[in-house]
């Protein structure tokens, strides 16, 4: 058995889960509501304050839903009920952020500054001019929109230069040395 599809999702107070016909979840929570068609094979069944995911058969296809689908509504619970965020750095000399409405702009020593819409649900937050929070309740919207900030200019190795995750580990090499 899956050991992370077989364990229950506890619902947090003030989350309602509602499950539809062709495994439609609907997560309402106090940050707002999520919803997402999980695949028809799983069988997801409530019961109290617990939500239960099991499958049909020991198909090698069926033993790799199993666990994904109690991860897909573990997390729509978790981002109703608390949202999730991710954390960037700029780091180098004359490399900042700022907001002008809802619009990062980046300066990454490129000849024009880099113009960011933030998308739909998601937020993005200062911390100084080096730090970015962004914000959301859908941890796959968040991630993704935190790893197309980073790829503007992805951290270098050799001064550590770019857009880099908070807990990211930067390999750094050694420059080139001098003739003797």
């Amino acid at each position: 058995m899956s050991r992370i599809g077989r364990m229950p999702i506890a619902i947090p107070a003030g989350v309602t889960v509602d499950i539809a016909e062709n495994n439609k979840v609907t997560v309402k929570g106090p940050k707002g509501t999520l919803e997402r068609i999980l695949p028809a094979e799983m069988d997801i069944k409530m019961e109290g304050s617990e939500i239960t995911v099991s499958r049909p058969n020991d198909l090698k296809k069926m033993k790799s839903l199993h666990g994904l689908t109690r991860t897909l509504i573990n997390n729509m619970v978790i981002g109703v009920n608390e949202g999730f965020e991710k954390k960037l750095e700029v780091n180098g000399v004359g490399y900042r952020a700022q907001k002008q409405g809802k619009k990062l702009v980046l300066s990454l020593g490129y000849s024009h500054p880099v113009e960011m819409e933030d998308p739909e649900g998601i937020e993005t937050v200062l911390d100084g001019q080096n730090i970015i929070i962004v914000k959301g309740i859908n941890k796959e919207k968040v991630g993704q929109y935190a790893a197309e900030i980073r790829a503007k200019r992805e951290p270098e190795p050799y001064k550590g230069k770019g857009i880099k995750y908070a807990d990211e580990v930067i390999r750094r090499k050694v420059g080139k040395t001098g003739k003797k």
